[in-house]
Order: C-alpha cells, then sequence, then structure tokens
C-alpha cells in the first residue's frame, strides 16, 4: 500500500498507519466518519486536521476528488457541530449538572472560554469555529449562550467550509513535496515536536500570566 501511495509512511509518523490506510480503503465515507465523531465530542484518533491534510494529498495523487472530499468534510463537520450546539441549547445545563467525572469539560474552562466568545460576538465565534483544539468546544458554548439557530447555522456552514478548503487545499499544495518530505521524514518529524512544544509552552505561559495579572488585580483592590 505504501508503494502505491509514499505519503502513508509520512503521514503514520504523525498518525496511526492504520488510520491512513483506513482512509484510503475506505475514502470518503472513513473521512466523513473521523470528522463526524471529532465534532460531536467523540475520541478520535488523529485530529481532523490532518484528517484533511491527507485527504488534499490524495486529491493530488488523484485518489479524491476535491469537490467530493469537500462537500464529505463539510457535511460531517456541518452535521456534527450543529448536533453538538442543538444539544448543549436545549439540555445542556442539565448535562453539565449530571455530567460524568470522565467527561474533558470542566466549568472553570466552559466559563473562561464563554467570557472569551462574548467579548467579540459573533465574530469571535466564527474565529473560533476556525481554530484547532476549540473548534468543539465553541459549539458548546454557542449552545449554552442561546446563540440564535439561524445565526449559528450560518456560522457553522461558512467556517466549515473555509476550515475545509484550506486544509484540503494545504494538502493538495504540499503533493509535489510529499516525497521529499519523506525523505527527511525525521526531521520533519522533528520540526512538528518542536512546533507541538512551542505550542504548548506559549499556553502555559499564557495560562500563568493570566493568573497573575488576576491576583495583582485582587490585590490591588484590596
Amino acid at each position: 500500500m505504501s508503494h502505491i501511495y509514499p505519503g502513508l509512511v509520512l503521514t503514520s509518523l504523525l498518525m496511526p498507519p492504520e488510520v491512513a490506510h483506513y482512509i484510503v480503503q475506505y475514502g470518503y465515507l472513513s473521512v466523513f466518519i473521523l470528522i463526524f465523531l471529532q465534532e460531536t465530542g467523540m475520541p478520535n484518533p488523529v485530529p481532523n486536521e490532518l484528517v484533511l491534510l491527507f485527504s488534499g494529498y490524495l486529491v493530488y495523487s488523484g485518489v479524491f476528488s476535491f469537490y467530493q472530499v469537500l462537500a464529505t468534510a463539510l457535511l460531517a463537520d456541518f452535521t456534527g457541530t450543529n448536533i453538538l450546539y442543538f444539544v448543549f441549547r436545549n439540555f445542556g445545563q442539565r448535562i453539565l449538572k449530571n455530567k460524568p467525572r470522565w467527561i474533558p469539560l470542566s466549568q472553570q474552562k466552559i466559563d473562561s472560554l464563554t467570557r472569551g466568545l462574548s467579548r467579540g460576538g459573533l465574530l469571535n465565534i466564527f474565529v473560533c469555529r476556525l481554530s484547532p483544539f476549540i473548534r468543539g468546544y465553541t459549539s458548546v458554548i454557542a449552545g449554552l449562550m442561546q446563540v440564535r439557530k439561524l445565526q449559528f447555522l450560518a456560522i457553522a456552514f461558512l467556517s466549515a467550509t473555509l476550515w475545509a478548503g484550506a486544509y484540503l487545499t494545504a494538502g493538495w499544495l504540499l503533493g509535489p513535496w510529499w516525497k521529499q518530505m519523506e525523505q527527511h521524514s525525521h526531521l520533519f518529524r522533528n520540526i512538528m515536536l518542536s512546533l507541538l512544544a512551542l505550542t504548548v509552552l506559549f499556553l502555559a505561559l499564557r495560562a500563568i500570566y493570566r493568573k497573575q495579572g488576576i491576583r495583582i488585580r485582587g490585590s490591588s483592590r484590596i
């Protein structure tokens, strides 16, 4: 399989090789399932962004049609995120009150995201829908905030189209260099790990800075 699709070797450094083979074997159905599950809050072995990048490479390889995989990703994302939105719009408070401990959704996280989304209004919701790691939370918060249905549907559709189209296009554009990146796969992996470490460090420092700022403001009021 990797002889036919050399991108599988490089992709396996970033996600389980079984997932890459699954995408190749089951095509559009696998893309829909992977994206849909993550958008509804279900565990997913790989980030949706990586699924789309690899799908873009498969477009370059002639395995996928760009418009068909775009429509598949759009349908999966739009359906999944709206299920999450409507569930929390109608039953959110009840879910949070009785949620199991294993659900990774603390009240502190919800309050923090709610404050952030409230400041920027609908534009902030749209931007957060494009951001990795917090896309799913955005649908939950929008439901809890009782954002108007038509407004959220419009935001969900536009953001899903831009998000999926951008990652698919990036994977397609990287197609000619995929084999070259594969030859330097260890260097590529180290770069990706370094970027991930820098991102985690940045988020940790920002969280510490915010906590220190809150403490300083609190002490000054006293």
